[in-house]
């Protein structure tokens, strides 16, 4: 990085750092059209999102070049737009994805990216600046900053209000984390009402069994189960369960009759995927293992509802085992070299079917629900899989 010379910036333009708005005195070597206050916000940037995309903001932030003809700039102005519509839906994604993971702090230069790219885009007014506002209003209620998470909401809330085309969907997502913000301000009446808004417009936008509605059920049964009411939280952790193992089971029926084989000279490929992008794995990942944990404390009452969940997270992993996005990569091309067989799991789930390395006889062997969550703990859910892929399931050795 390099240190601005305010000799060569031109008279009356104002540099920026790219996190925190505030005079620039460093540029960015690699793209020259990113400037920072200071070595701590570029590392941030640069670590979070800026590695990612510092080549990709060269067209976007350089003058554009002369056209011998309308048509040429016409055709210019939209690769610009197309750029400028990836660069949004690339840096949301990734916001996302350190959101679902924990790491808020991360999140934020993502984040910021997204809401400048919109309004370039869009202008300052627009619904589709909503999305952004409600990550950096997220990442601002996991850094603790509360004060910081009601002014994007503020913004937000208000962008909603004048706009006349606001989505199902986004006015689902802003009910969402208004009523996180209640959460945190221990307002569990507020928050209640906001989170039942939130199924409500979700389940208008997607419908009542999907994915995206999930974590609204999730959310809400984590107040329930703060408050002591277990009954009904169960009901809630039950119903984001069973979307859950909907989804992915359906996945992997809808992956084996349409799967792509290619005989080579190691056999036959079987390809997975889990049809959701890096964010929604995150989330799957986190509402799932929550679930798994709360449901372990309360194994002794119910400990099929444990195994269901087990159940959930094995799938889940299965299936993100064989793509780009795998948690263990240099374990993953094992997969390639053998079609994973079907293991019937009745024993276990009667009412579901798919790929599942528990059988009847590894569950004889356990007596009780905890041993089977020791066996497939979070480190090593993935070997287990694998192994199964083999035709070894580790829970009979």
């Amino acid at each position: 990085m390099d240190i601005i010379c305010p000799l060569a910036v031109p008279k009356g333009r104002r540099l920026c750092c790219e996190v925190c708005e505030a005079p620039a005195e460093r540029v960015c070597t690699a793209c020259t059209v990113t400037y920072y206050c200071g070595v701590v916000h570029q590392r941030a940037d640069w670590d979070s999102i800026h590695e990612k995309i510092c080549q990709l903001l060269i067209p976007l932030r350089t003058t554009m070049p002369f056209y011998n003809s309308e048509e040429e700039r016409q055709h210019g102005l939209q690769q610009l737009r197309q750029r400028q519509k990836h660069l949004i839906e690339f840096c949301y994604t990734v916001a996302q994805k350190y959101l679902f993971e924990g790491k808020h702090e991360a999140a934020v230069p993502a984040a910021l990216h997204s809401l400048r790219f919109r309004m370039n885009l869009h202008g300052l007014s627009s619904v589709e600046l909503v999305p952004a506002y409600l990550l950096l209003a997220e990442a601002s209620l996991g850094l603790g900053q509360i004060v910081q998470a009601e002014e994007y909401l503020s913004q937000a809330q208000w962008t909603v209000l004048k706009s006349t085309e606001c989505s199902h969907a986004i006015q689902s997502l802003l009910h969402r984390n208004l009523g996180l913000l209640h959460i945190a301000k221990e307002n569990y009446e507020e928050a209640r009402y906001h989170l039942a808004n939130d199924i409500y417009f979700a389940s208008c936008a997607f419908g009542t069994e999907d994915i995206r509605t999930s974590g609204g059920y999730f959310h809400l049964a984590n107040i329930f189960y703060g408050l002591k009411k277990l009954d009904v939280a169960d009901t809630l952790y039950t119903k984001v369960s069973e979307i859950w193992s909907k989804y992915l089971n359906n996945r992997y029926q809808v992956l084996s009759e349409a799967r792509i084989q290619q005989i080579d000279l190691l056999g036959k490929r079987f390809e997975t995927d889990t049809g959701l992008d890096e964010a929604q794995e995150a989330e799957a990942i986190q509402i799932l293992t929550s679930v798994w944990n709360i449901r372990e404390s309360t194994s002794d009452t119910a400990p099929q509802k444990t195994i269901f969940v087990l159940n959930t997270l094995v799938m889940l992993y299965y299936l993100m085992m064989n793509s780009s996005k795998a948690s263990f990569p240099r374990k993953a091309p094992c997969l390639m070299e053998v079609e994973v067989p079907l293991v019937e799991f009745s024993c276990v789930l009667p009412s579901c079917t798919g790929f599942c390395p528990l059988s009847k006889a590894a569950l004889q062997k356990s007596s009780d629900v905890r041993d089977v969550s020791h066996l497939l703990s979070p480190a090593c859910i993935m070997e287990t899989a694998l192994s199964s892929s083999r035709g070894i399931c580790p829970l009979l050795a």
